[in-house]
């Protein structure tokens, strides 16, 4: 990983899979990063590597940089406007970067609250998990100012290995909205799929090597192919945070217009999934919920096989 040569002063809130992992690249990057999570333990491993730990949010007002990594809108805005937020000092960061999945209408809310303090905010959602992370390969969506965003590239950079910046205001939410109904509508392909090929007799880390190696595999399928070869269900996104995601994209959808029967009918077995219990575990329990809608029941094939991120 490259060193990064600014002297920014970065802060971090929110130290979950994947906020852990991205603040923990910052300060292996060289950063001078000061993290706030709501439960202190989680972060405080962060301290072992240089990091600092500081007790609320508005103890990283006096930070250039603020990225925000929290679970959904209501926390965002606590921990911007709330008590002992970000901007409830008279300090103020020079810019707020936001890569939580929240809605328009909150990112708007606490962009509008920088901007009376004469600071900046930038939308920079991101593609993968902390697997993902830790192997360099995150992806991130970014829009706001652009001067701000060249003002933050080096260490936009530092968190994985392609930033796109898409324009203005809330664009890259957008983007990160129809990403996710994306998201959902692969993963149950791909489980339809994988159950049709095993009730035909094609064991599933054939298939899925086959469909890895083809004009078909992506960065996506390759990764989730131990999960779903192995039946393994750690959480990396819960159907929870997947059905969140696909009710925004649907309804972004009713409002523009935009008819999308294939990820209305995801978002139902996403429901389904839900419905039968399946809430902290990992989005992949769609290929069982298949494979039992389908009067098959799937075993752990017990294979070594890639994630594609080494």
């Amino acid at each position: 990983m490259a060193t990064i040569n600014s002297n920014h002063k970065i802060g971090w809130i929110g130290t979950g899979r994947m906020g852990y992992a991205m603040a923990k690249r910052l300060v292996e990057a060289g950063c001078d990063v000061a993290v706030y999570n709501r439960t202190r333990s989680k972060a405080e491993p962060l301290a072992e590597l240089g990091a600092t730990i500081v007790d609320k949010p508005a103890d990283l007002a006096d930070r250039d940089i603020v990225f925000t990594m929290v679970s959904g809108p209501d926390d965002l805005l606590h921990v911007v406007g709330g008590e002992d937020g970000v901007l409830s000092t008279p300090n103020t960061p020079r810019m707020l970067i936001d890569c939580s999945s929240v809605s328009e209408e909150a990112s708007n809310e606490v962009r509008s609250l920088f901007s009376q303090r004469d600071a900046t905010m930038l939308s920079a959602p991101v593609s993968g998990n902390a697997k993902v992370v830790a192997a360099g390969r995150l992806t991130l969506v970014v829009s706001g100012p652009e001067a701000a965003f060249e003002f933050a590239r080096e260490h936009l950079e530092a968190l994985g290995e392609g930033v796109t910046y898409v324009g203005e205001g809330e664009l890259a939410r957008m983007v990160k909205i129809c990403h996710n109904v994306l998201l959902g509508v692969v993963t149950q392909s791909l489980a339809e799929i994988a159950v049709l090929a095993e009730k035909g007799g094609v064991p599933r880390h054939a298939l899925l090597e086959f469909i890895n190696n083809s004009v078909m595999g992506s960065m996506f399928s390759r990764y989730k192919t131990p999960a779903m070869v192995n039946l393994d269900w750690t959480p990396t996104f819960t159907p929870i945070l997947l059905r969140k995601d696909m009710d925004l994209g649907l309804s972004a959808a009713e409002r523009l217009g935009v008819p999308m029967q294939v990820a209305q009918a995801t978002r139902e077995r996403v429901q389904k999934s839900i419905d039968a219990g399946h809430t902290d575990c990992d989005f992949g329990i769609l290929l069982e919920e298949q494979a039992k809608a389908s009067g098959l029941k799937l075993e752990s094939e017990n294979k070594d096989v890639s994630d594609g991120l080494k």
